[in-house]
């Protein structure tokens, strides 16, 4: 009891501009109940629904998806706000392996940010944690545009990161399946549908979607929404509006134009504060689909085969050690701080 008082006066003194957080119940064990959702967890234990992401990374091997199994203990994390540690020693200048990432993808990689990010801080531990390590280091470059053609695919560098992968059993053609070999994945984005707070859109089931108009800024994937057991697209069973941005999504949203955008976690909740839409446009609790990011290499690198398999082996460490959840809490704690 002792421990638990301490750690939530912790909390209280460091997020101070969010007083829900405070009185926290966490570090504690808790049976999943008939009609529990993350979001109704969340609030029972951090007095703030937007914090479910904290129980979703910490306990995905216990849950379905994003759904919660009645009867499934799962653990509620308290937070530390611990800063990031410095990088692996086995990141140099000059290394064995080269890795491409790049800015302005926040909070998944940026050179300003904790740990330059959550996947590039993942990416690292995964790599420290591979048998046989190697040293490597990781370039930036800001025009992601470059990236996959020409300096991945003319192997300027060995592996980049991070990318969302294609369904290449239904799209083997599609020139990033055709190209290149993809780790497991580093993370997991709840893909989300974000609605009128007042529109009373209720999403359970796929059918609840049909009729319904969503909007998902032009250039970003679709494949989630025409997967077998779905073709919402080839079917003609929604309208998809695609303007240019995701900030006009929202907009769109606000104004009654379109019945909800379909966009990850973070971006939806960065555009909704960024366009002041707290309260006005809410996440529907039920994920529409989740995507991986990954790391990439070209099926042309003569080691290709070689480096895959360290990554993977290391991202499967990683996650047996725990430092996987210890990585994903801080960086989302201080996402959602940075947000309030």
């Amino acid at each position: 009891m002792k421990r638990l008082f301490s750690r939530l006066i912790q909390l209280a003194a460091f997020f101070s501009l969010a007083p829900a957080a405070a009185w926290a119940i966490c570090d504690v064990d808790y049976v999943a109940q008939p009609g529990d959702t993350l979001f109704s967890i969340a609030e029972t234990h951090y007095g703030d629904r937007e914090r479910w992401t904290l129980v979703y990374y910490r306990n995905q091997k216990l849950l379905a998806g994003a759904t919660v199994l009645p009867g499934r203990k799962l653990f509620i994390p308290c937070i530390t706000g611990a800063t990031a540690p410095d990088a692996t020693p086995l990141r140099q200048e000059k290394a064995e392996l080269t890795l491409l990432t790049g800015g302005g993808y926040a909070p998944f990689t940026g050179r300003g940010l904790p740990g330059q990010g959550m996947v590039t801080e993942l990416v690292n531990a995964a790599l420290e944690l591979a048998p046989a390590p190697v040293s490597y280091s990781v370039s930036w470059e800001d025009d992601w545009s470059k990236h996959l053609f020409p300096m991945l695919d003319q192997k300027e560098f060995d592996m980049g990161f991070p990318w969302l992968k294609p369904d290449c059993a239904a799209e083997p053609d599609n020139e990033r399946c055709a190209s290149f070999h993809f780790s497991d994945p580093v993370m997991t984005l709840p893909i989300m549908l974000f609605a009128r707070a007042d529109s009373g859109f209720d999403y359970r089931e796929d059918a609840d979607v049909e009729g319904k108009t969503l909007c998902r800024p032009a250039g970003y994937f679709t494949h989630d929404l025409n997967r077998p057991g779905r073709r919402w697209l080839d079917g003609g069973k929604i309208t998809l509006v695609q303007p240019k941005t995701p900030a006009d999504c929202f907009r769109m949203v606000a104004e009654g134009k379109v019945d909800a955008a379909a966009v990850n976690l973070f971006l939806g909740a960065s555009t909704i504060v960024g366009e002041g839409l707290r309260d006005t446009v809410v996440p529907l609790e039920k994920p529409l689909s989740e995507e991986g990011l990954h790391v990439v290499i070209s099926k042309r690198h003569w080691r290709g085969t070689t480096h895959l398999y360290r990554i993977n082996a290391g991202l499967q460490k990683l996650r047996g050690s725990g430092r996987f959840e210890e990585i994903m809490s801080r960086h989302l704690e201080l996402f959602w701080a940075q947000l309030q």
